[in-house]
């Protein structure tokens, strides 16, 4: 029991998992509410299926989202909107709507800590202990966030959050969207710094709005990783939202991309690899060009890839450097930060190279 007990409390929201709560606090219509359900449930019935679970287990397994998703349509379709704008009621309910989301992770969590070879659901006492000692132990948490909101107003404005909403529907984190961006030029570029045997990466304060909201809730400056092949960061790299010119995935940058705001910047860092190497990372890149990509916005909270080609900017530089050999800190891809690359370089294999400031 003891052992179930710790395995719940190990669910924590954390980083964006917090702000994209508070988003849908704010801004979730009904459908919008429907579709995050429907998502959810399918996602987690495919894991199931691509677990090794029993086969009754996956059945059950798949029932009970199915019947967690029906409750949850049913929750906000008929209890919630239909006070929205006559009752004060309105607002806790909507509370309940946004946080029933997470049942099918916590329904998740109670499987795998039984090994996964039985499928049982928690009775009503452990479900009540858990909530409470969630709450209670993520007090001091919240308190910490209560605390920063006045601090963080410019930040978590209502201009960014409508920016990121606006932003969401070219976004998908099940299917390449981003397919050959990369021109001939930008490779035979990269394979002109073959002489060069480093790879930099450039850890970046870029001011937008993603950016900034999420510097709220990681509190690091930095939140942007970009790997580039020449030092004047001609060749520069990653993955990000296209900047309403390209897809979102697997794009080249430039330094205009880096100054939206007064006071942006960038720490450009070399780490030394050999020209096979490089080689290497550039034929990966120019692979994952010519099979498409998409920017993992789920994988934020989620720390998983529906796809190969389905990343986050950390999570692709990680990726690079691990395939090529290359990695100095051992990690999960999904979990990377930006600032990881930098505070995980026990073995001192970066160089600092430069700082740009805008």
């Amino acid at each position: 029991m003891r052992e179930l007990v710790d395995y719940f409390q190990s669910i924590r929201i954390r980083g964006m998992g917090w702000l994209l709560l508070v988003c849908l606090y704010l801004f979730a219509t009904q459908p919008m509410l429907i579709l995050v359900y429907i998502y959810l449930a399918a996602m987690m019935i495919l894991r199931t299926w691509l677990a090794q679970f029993p086969r009754l287990a996956k059945w059950g397994l798949t029932a009970v989202y199915g019947l967690l998703m029906a409750l949850q349509i049913i929750f906000v379709s008929v209890v919630v909107f239909p006070d929205r704008g006559w009752s004060i009621v309105y607002f806790p309910e909507k509370i309940i709507g946004v946080v029933i989301v997470l049942l099918p992770l916590w329904v998740e969590r109670f499987v795998t800590t039984n090994n996964q070879v039985a499928f049982y659901l928690p009775t009503v006492e452990e479900a009540a202990t858990v909530s409470f000692d969630e709450l209670r132990q993520s007090a001091d948490k919240l308190s910490g966030l209560m605390n920063d909101a006045t601090a963080a107003k410019d930040k978590v404005s209502v201009d960014h959050l409508k920016t990121i909403l606006a932003d969401l529907p070219r976004h998908s984190s099940v299917r390449y969207i981003n397919h050959g961006t990369l021109t001939d030029d930008y490779f035979v570029a990269a394979t002109e710094t073959l002489a060069d045997e480093h790879l930099y990466l450039a850890v970046s304060n870029t001011g937008s709005a993603a950016s900034e909201m999420i510097s709220v809730v990681t509190r690091k400056q930095f939140n942007h990783v970009s790997l580039a092949f020449d030092r004047d960061l001609a060749t520069i790299i990653s993955y990000n939202g296209g900047d309403n010119v390209y897809p979102p995935g697997m794009n080249a940058e430039t330094l205009e991309f880096f100054h939206q705001k007064q006071g942006a910047s960038l720490l450009v860092y070399s780490l030394p690899v050999t020209r096979a190497q490089k080689q290497f990372v550039i034929d990966k890149i120019a692979e994952i060009n010519r099979e498409g990509s998409a920017y993992n916005m789920v994988g934020l909270v989620s720390k998983h890839s529906a796809k190969p080609n389905i990343l986050f900017c950390s999570q692709f530089v990680y990726k690079m450097l691990k395939l090529a050999g290359v990695a100095y800190f051992d990690k999960r891809d999904g979990e990377v930060k930006p600032t990881d690359f930098i505070e995980q370089d026990y073995y001192k294999k970066l160089a600092f190279a430069y700082e740009l400031k805008f």
